[in-house]
């Protein structure tokens, strides 16, 4: 159980290709410290960090030499499981909201229901390929799918246009954190209450 009045999350998890702590305070101010090895990963924590107004610590060891995948994926999986914790049961959230997020060109649609029933719905589109900056652009799908299947949450992201896929990477994981911000919001009218008709969200 949370500390009365707290709302924070921390896992640590450590395989034998990588080594990830995550903390996450939901009631923050958007401060945050980010070590991945990965820099293009480091650069969307941030955003998630800044516009969902998490203070978030991250710090990861992995393999990134070989490949980055490994570390991509056990951090999303490592702030999934600490999001979750944070959240504890669920009591007087929100619980679901979205944000369509602009950025030049590209508009990216997110979803997200903090049901405690995982199931991502991820589309970046055609051009989200190649690389950005140092980051295979694919691991931005896997990275939210992992996301939402350790947060246990309802996610869906769609591409409404873009062809920049740096651009298009960047309104998700900006339109991400805002959601994520206002789904876990506590809403005062239902406080102390389990959004849901079934009674829990795990």
């Amino acid at each position: 159980m949370q500390q009365e009045g707290v709302r924070r999350g921390t896992y640590e998890r450590t395989t034998g290709e990588t080594a990830v702590r995550v903390t996450i305070a939901l009631d923050g101010a958007g401060r945050h410290t980010v070590s991945t090895g990965v820099l293009f990963l480091d650069h969307m924590l941030h955003h998630i960090a800044r516009h969902g107004l998490f203070d978030l610590d991250v710090a990861a060891r992995g393999d990134v030499a070989m490949d980055k995948h490994h570390t991509v994926e056990d951090v999303a999986i490592t702030l999934g499981r600490a999001f979750f914790a944070a959240l504890d049961d669920g009591r007087g959230i929100v619980r679901a909201a979205h944000c369509d997020m602009p950025m030049d060109e590209a508009l990216v649609s997110v979803a997200i229901d903090l049901s405690g029933r995982p199931y991502p719905v991820i589309d970046l589109g055609p051009h989200v390929t190649g690389t950005v900056g140092d980051m295979e652009a694919d691991l931005a799908r896997h990275f939210l799918e992992s996301f939402a299947v350790e947060a246990r949450c309802n996610l869906h992201v769609r591409v409404l246009r873009g062809v920049n896929a740096h651009h298009v990477v960047e309104a998700t994981f900006k339109g991400l954190g805002r959601a994520l911000d206002a789904a876990s919001t506590i809403d005062a009218r239902i406080a102390g209450q389990i959004p849901s008709t079934k009674g829990t969200l795990r």
